[in-house]
């Protein structure tokens, strides 16, 4: 008979030490780019080594960013760019994810085969017919030219494919004798089943949204509908290099997606699908 092992405390002491360094350094860009913004302009930010913690805190540098760019309109743009990102996703993967998982059909395989192969194809390689596209559709220097490309990813529908499959099929079945319809068991049965999973991906996709860099600089030109990541890149215009207002508007650019973390990351928990049935 062989017996538990148990860590000593000087073990279990030194294992927590060493996650923590770990974490520390994974931190640390973040909380030297906080430090920075915090800095006046007598501190020196690229002194050796480091100093994280300004010697004499400042807000003055968010209100010099605030009050010279539309700070403002670019997080409302982005705000409203993320929201419509996260909603059209989650409703159109969680449509093309369904069939492909509950219902049966000549090539649904070869279909799921063929959308998730399109994850190893680079953004760059559709970029340019996707910008023709756009431009063919009037679309370009428009909230909907930013929104066109991001409607639906095949990552998405891979993992509510995933999620719908784990759903019990006695739930299934007890909705249609019920004489619920195709949509109504979609609504009203499997969305609800799947809840951790459509929170992972709003997660996902709005991270990705509201980090996009490369898409919205193509697509538009007027300053008025710039999103926080081009309005950012202009502080390096606009200052000439002062890293302590391009490191405030980088934490201002940040601050959301910490937020909508913290208030989803409790929704990520199993759900009780099949508590109300027996096997």
């Amino acid at each position: 008979m062989t017996r538990a092992t148990s860590n000593s405390p000087l073990q279990t002491v030194g294992m927590y030490g060493l996650l923590a360094a770990i974490s520390l350094g994974m931190l640390f860009p973040l909380l030297w780019l906080l430090g920075t913004s915090l800095k006046s302009p007598t501190e020196n930010i690229f002194q050796s080594p480091p100093q994280l913690l300004p010697s004499e805190p400042t807000l003055e540098n968010f209100v010099k960013v605030w009050q010279t760019l539309p700070f403002a309109q670019y997080l409302l743009n982005s705000t409203l760019v993320a929201i419509l990102v996260v909603s059209l996703n989650l409703i159109l993967c969680a449509l093309a994810a369904y069939p492909l998982a509950r219902l049966s059909f000549p090539g649904r395989d070869w279909i799921f085969v063929g959308i998730v192969a399109t994850i190893m194809i680079p953004f760059q390689i559709v970029m340019i017919p996707l910008y023709i596209l756009t431009v063919q559709l009037g679309l370009t220097n428009t909230y909907w030219g930013i929104i066109f490309p991001n409607l639906a990813n095949a990552f998405g529908i891979f993992l509510l494919r995933q999620a719908f499959m784990g759903v019990p099929k006695e739930m299934e079945e007890a909705a249609r004798m019920d004489g619920c319809s195709e949509l109504g068991l979609w609504w009203h049965i499997m969305l609800p089943a799947i809840r951790p999973a459509l929170v992972t991906l709003g997660i996902f996709v709005f991270i990705g949204s509201w980090s996009d860099f490369l898409w919205p600089l193509i697509v538009i030109q007027d300053e008025a509908l710039y999103t926080l990541p081009l309005g950012v890149s202009k502080l390096v215009g606009t200052f000439s290099l002062d890293w302590r207002l391009v490191a405030a508007g980088s934490v201002i650019s940040i601050v959301p997606v910490f937020l909508v973390f913290l208030v989803l990351q409790g929704y990520i928990v199993p759900t009780e699908t099949g508590s109300g049935v027996k096997g």
